[in-house]
């Protein structure tokens, strides 16, 4: 008897079917476990309370705080430097046709770098450098040529300013030699090289003076050429030659008229300390050729700048170097000016024996003069430092040509002047006693400016010591002044700059 296939089918139907409902039914219950306890309160109060509830002091109760640490105040300390600018300056570019020549090239283009060769690296050395430019850049309209009308090629101003100069001087008794227009062309040519420019004016109404920021320090510079006439409408006459076609293009004075100098100094003063001069520097054309000492004009009218107020007086156009000076107030007891009568010649053909006015070799000698300032602390600028180089125009042969070098005798280098200027020994020899003629002249007034300034500093800086150590014994001296009489600097600091 055979089985039926459709019967056994369908019980394993069933069975399958019962399985399924009952898996499903186990799921539900285990589902309905996991319920139940998620939503069951936990037997131990203990532990919900420990859940549930934070610390009431954590909450209720501020947080402790330290007294705040005080510091303890810090010493005050004495004024100190700050700032310091040094300005170098130096006598006449006597700009001579032979020295010209000697620096023209093959192409006819002048190239003057050989003159400043062995002086560049000095100068450069300093914070700022001036010079006296005795020619004019008269341009094509007049011939290359020195005294007695002297133009010289533009590119002497390129040469400057590679050397490290910063500024020419540019009122002398020669800068109206290529007249008016030769005065206004000099100043475009020397400005457009990136120098500045000091003692003549594109017109009238440029200013007649420079305020130079030099390492955060101010300096105000004028400087002023002796002129020989002038019209009544201002137009000088310089040399003995024509008056000049404008007014207003050359700071000028006349020895015969010193009154209205002197106001026009008190102006310029004024207007640079309104431009916020921290100390000043005047420059003078002056004096006698080839004399080796001031005359008594010269001594006159340094002391009424002096008593104007002049910090720095620096004079030129005597071709030789002359003395050095501490000059006292007369007005004011807290104020003395350091004063060099003349720089002499940076660079000229003018050599021993080729002048009547003069047998010695004073005219191949210069001054590389410098003065320092330093600014403290509390804002207040000192004349701190003067000092003088000796220079020699070294004129030589170079293969087989001519060639004028400014060399700066450093007396602590002396021993390698002949390697480092490419001296022979006659060159060497000379340098030597050019060396010894300027320090003759200008050293006896170089001791005693440089010893003044010493002491003032050392006075200074005791007071400014003093004052921290002592405040009560200003405070009390201030309180006494101010009830008398203003207070003034000599009962509290050497005077500033």
């Amino acid at each position: 008897m055979s089985r039926n296939p459709k019967r056994g089918g369908a019980g394993t139907t069933v069975l399958l079917t019962l399985l399924i409902l009952l898996m499903i039914a186990a799921t539900a219950f285990v589902i309905w476990l996991c319920i139940d306890m998620t939503n069951r309160q936990p037997e131990n109060p203990s532990t919900q309370e420990s859940v549930v509830r934070l610390p009431t002091a954590a909450v209720t109760q501020p947080p402790e705080t330290q007294p705040p640490t005080t510091e303890p105040e810090p010493e005050p300390e004495p004024e100190k430097v700050v700032a310091t600018a040094t300005i170098a300056s130096m006598g006449d570019l006597l700009m001579h046709l032979p020295v010209i020549t000697t620096c023209q090239q093959s192409d006819g283009s002048y190239n003057f770098d050989s003159i400043f060769q062995y002086v560049k690296d000095t100068i450069s050395g300093y914070d700022y450098a001036a010079v006296n430019l005795e020619t004019t850049f008269g341009g094509p309209d007049y011939p290359i040529q020195g005294n007695p009308l002297f133009n010289c090629p533009d590119s002497l101003a390129d040469a400057v300013l590679a050397a490290g100069y910063d500024m020419l001087l540019t009122a002398n008794n020669h800068c109206g030699d290529t007249t008016a227009s030769g005065v206004l062309r000099t100043l475009e040519q020397v400005r457009s090289v990136g120098l500045a420019t000091l003692g003549t004016q594109l017109n009238a109404e440029e200013k007649k003076y420079e305020v130079v920021d030099v390492n955060g320090i101010k300096i105000g510079m004028v400087a002023y050429t002796y002129a020989t006439g002038v019209t009544s409408d201002g137009r000088p006459s310089l040399n003995g030659n024509a008056a000049l076609g404008q007014a207003g293009i050359v700071n000028y004075f006349l020895e015969n008229n010193l009154d209205q100098f002197y106001a026009d100094v008190e102006q310029r003063l004024e207007e640079m300390k309104n431009d916020g001069a921290e100390a000043t520097i005047l420059y003078i054309h002056w004096g006698v050729e080839y004399l080796l000492e001031e005359n008594q004009t010269q001594r006159t009218i340094a002391q009424k700048l002096c008593d104007l107020g002049v910090d720095v007086i620096i004079g030129g156009h005597p071709h030789v170097v002359e003395p050095m000076d501490l000059l006292e107030s007369t007005v004011d007891p807290n104020h003395k000016s350091v004063i060099l009568y003349s720089m002499g010649n940076a660079v000229s053909n003018q050599r021993q024996g080729k002048l009547s006015s003069i047998s010695t070799a004073h005219t191949e000698d210069g001054a590389l003069f410098t003065v320092t300032f330093e600014k403290y602390s509390d804002g207040k600028v000192y004349l701190a430092g003067a000092d003088v180089i000796p220079t020699w125009v070294n004129m030589h042969s170079n293969n087989g040509s001519k060639e004028y070098n400014i060399l700066p005798l450093v007396k602590d280098r002396q021993e390698e002047w002949t390697e480092l200027f490419n001296l022979t020994q006659n060159n060497y020899n000379a340098a030597v006693k050019s060396y010894d003629r300027t320090m003759d002249i200008v050293g006896e007034g170089l001791t005693e400016c440089q010893t003044w300034l010493e002491q003032a500093k050392t006075e200074r800086e005791a007071y400014y010591l003093d004052l921290v150590q002592n405040p009560e014994k200003y405070e009390t001296a201030e309180t006494a002044a101010a009830e008398t009489t203003p207070i003034t600097e000599e009962t509290t600091l050497p005077a500033a700059a």
